[in-house]
């Protein structure tokens, strides 16, 4: 039985993330990612900004948060972002490491052993967990887990 689905043009719009410190987090989101703010809010009651690139939405920061992104919780496992190629990838690896980012491994790393596609894994300043990624050109570096994805963050 053939099925067809409530949206059929169903794909990713943006994505919305709590931070404790809206100008931190916007900050580094456009450093590292090279997004720009399409509106924001800092009054007393309502901190938000709105991130994108040529007129696209991709993410929404909300300050309603306190502490760090608790990984042991049912929810976000990571964000990925794809790149069309490998030196953006090392572009976005520079630009983490100008900022003293949390990387989770030392540089790019393929999504497995012997993998084409890799990228660059870390967290952003309230621990969130993220990945730049292309589907070529990784497949030289070694896997930092043998036998696992690299993108489970192990």
């Amino acid at each position: 039985m053939t099925t067809t689905p409530p949206a059929a043009t169903l794909k990713t719009g943006h994505v919305g993330l709590n931070v404790t410190d809206l100008a931190r987090s916007s900050a580094f989101y456009q450093r590292v990612l090279g997004l720009q703010v399409q509106a924001e809010r800092s009054d007393a009651d309502q901190r938000w900004a709105f991130l994108g690139r040529d007129d696209q939405l991709v993410l929404t920061l909300w300050q309603q948060s306190d502490g760090r992104f608790p990984t042991a919780l049912p929810g976000l496992h990571h964000l990925s972002f794809q790149v069309d190629t490998l030196d953006e990838v090392r572009a976005v690896e520079a630009a983490l490491r100008a900022v003293a980012a949390d990387l989770i491994y030392d540089g790019v790393v393929p999504h497995a052993e012997g993998a084409a596609s890799g990228g660059v894994f870390f967290r952003d300043p309230d621990g969130v967990r993220l990945e730049v990624f292309t589907q070529t050109g990784a497949v030289s570096a070694p896997a930092p887990t043998p036998g696992a994805p690299s993108c489970g963050f192990f």
